[in-house]
């Protein structure tokens, strides 16, 4: 594994490295967890804080992976599809690094975090520059291919979209409260905030469509939309996964819920949800130091891993799904008293073979 030499003090081109029924619980027919295997860890300075957020470059071509931690920091691997990394830059923020997202062409990354400002970053010159604000931290930012836009999610109970030419916004929304988590597929924008609230968007009209209220019953951790930009999936800090579409019709038949990342004492958060690219799956991760593969189609658990030591608060596929990232931190799910400074962060790469996250019919989950 190369050392972490990064070359965030120094101009450089990233690109050019690369070689040219009503909502209802249920129970879901699961295999036995397996214990933790040895996944392909990522070299993290020892100085990194926890790790709050991970994002892939959706570009097939460029394997590159960004984190952003509490440390202030944006850092960025060159990952191999034999899960082989190589640390390439790192550019700091003003503040803990909240969320991050990718222009579709993999070109920049936008970082946006509690020093109430997104910044975007330029693969190609290794420049950093300001292009969004808000009143108070941005706890999410997605980049909105079909309208080239930004759109920021903040603590200010509003989401803005931006025009990264001019670093103006041109659009906004009243939320109900704090925005907790936010994603965009397609015509499709969802927002999660305090008080249990999900804020669904269309973004060809640009206007709110609904307002609904969360199937769970706790305060929303993550919120992604499903590929197929007709429903989304939200994970809660009660260990439990709600399936949710937008349209009424199919919302009153197939909405769900189920438990996970739980055990015989203790229900943890479910920190991330990261949808399958190819397949339409997905993965969970949790406070338990779990992440399990699911198939919500079908109502299956895929695969369940055995708990990796420590909280995992984030985690993605790559472009094509062949591989599988997280972070291994403390996601302070029991406040400044849980925290461990001597436990250091850690990035894992799993690799993913089709078998393991391929829909399965009831009947036909892999049994372990």
């Amino acid at each position: 594994m190369p050392s972490h030499n990064v070359a965030g003090k120094q101009k450089c081109s990233l690109i050019a490295t690369k070689r040219q029924s009503a909502t209802g619980n249920m129970a879901w027919a699961a295999p036995q967890a397996q214990r933790a295997t040895p996944d392909i860890q990522i070299a993290v300075p020892p100085s990194s804080d926890s790790i709050q957020c991970l994002a892939w470059s959706p570009n097939p071509q460029m394997q590159f992976l960004v984190t952003g931690s509490w440390d202030n920091a944006v850092r960025c691997w060159q990952v191999a599809p034999t899960g082989e990394s190589q640390a390439k830059a790192e550019q700091k923020l003003g503040g803990p690094v909240l969320d991050l997202a990718w222009t579709n062409d993999g070109s920049k990354v936008f970082a946006a975090g509690c020093d109430k400002t997104c910044q975007m970053w330029d693969m190609a010159t290794n420049q950093l520059s300001p292009v969004a604000a808000h009143d108070a931290p941005i706890k999410s930012v997605r980049w909105l291919d079909s309208l080239q836009m930004l759109m920021t999610g903040s603590w200010d109970k509003t989401i803005r979209l931006w025009d990264c030419r001019t670093n103006q916004p041109v659009g906004a929304f009243q939320l109900p409260e704090r925005c907790y988590a936010m994603d965009a597929k397609g015509t499709l924008a969802v927002a999660a905030t305090a008080g249990r609230n999900i804020v669904i968007y269309d973004l060809n009209a640009r206007k709110e469509y609904q307002r609904v209220v969360s199937v769970l019953k706790m305060q929303t951790r993550c919120i992604a939309c499903f590929n197929t930009a007709d429903g989304f999936a939200i994970g809660s800090i009660e260990g439990r996964v709600g399936i949710q579409y937008v349209a009424q019709q199919r919302a009153q038949t197939d909405n769900f819920s189920f438990k996970c990342h739980r055990d015989d004492k203790n229900v943890h958060c479910v920190n991330s949800l990261s949808f399958h690219p190819r397949f339409g799956t997905f993965a969970t991760t949790g406070s338990d130091g779990k992440y399990i593969f699911w198939d919500k189609d079908n109502r299956n658990r895929l695969k369940a891993m055995g708990s990796m030591g420590a909280p995992i608060p984030c985690s993605g596929f790559n472009a094509d799904g062949t591989l599988f990232a997280y972070a291994m931190s403390y996601d302070w799910h029991q406040g400044h008293e849980g925290y461990n400074p001597a436990q250091p962060s850690k990035l894992a790469i799993h690799i993913t073979p089709d078998a393991e996250i391929h829909p399965k019919p009831q009947g036909q989950q892999q049994r372990r």
